[in-house]
């Protein structure tokens, strides 16, 4: 099992969900987060005072699968996501050893 991770842009959260129940996915975590990437923030004068904003408010989704749903999650997730500007977003793959449901003591597949 894989885990991904996306972070992307705020006005892409419904449309990647959409696109992610339309894949089949049936369950994910979404949280707001705030970060920055390559750009570090812009300039920005709040009453004639320069404040630099070097957070940026992004979504984050997690979705754990089987290895075999990857690639093609990926790719579902980057072509509801793409913008082709800075700041699009980043996928993270990552193993998972287990996955265990609390409600019937379920470990693996099964859990998912």
């Amino acid at each position: 099992m894989k885990q991904l991770t996306a972070i992307i842009r705020q006005e892409k959260l419904e449309v990647l969900k959409e696109a992610l129940f339309d894949a089949g996915i049936r369950g994910m975590t979404i949280s707001q987060v705030q970060g920055c990437g390559n750009q570090h923030g812009w300039k920005e004068y709040v009453r004639g005072t320069e404040v630099l904003l070097n957070t940026i408010p992004k979504v984050k989704f997690d979705i754990v699968v089987d290895e075999d749903q990857v690639d093609g999650l990926i790719q579902v997730i980057c072509s509801a996501t793409h913008t082709g500007g800075v700041g699009d977003g980043k996928i993270f793959v990552t193993p998972v050893d287990d996955v265990i449901r609390i409600r019937t003591g379920e470990h693996g597949r099964g859990a998912l």
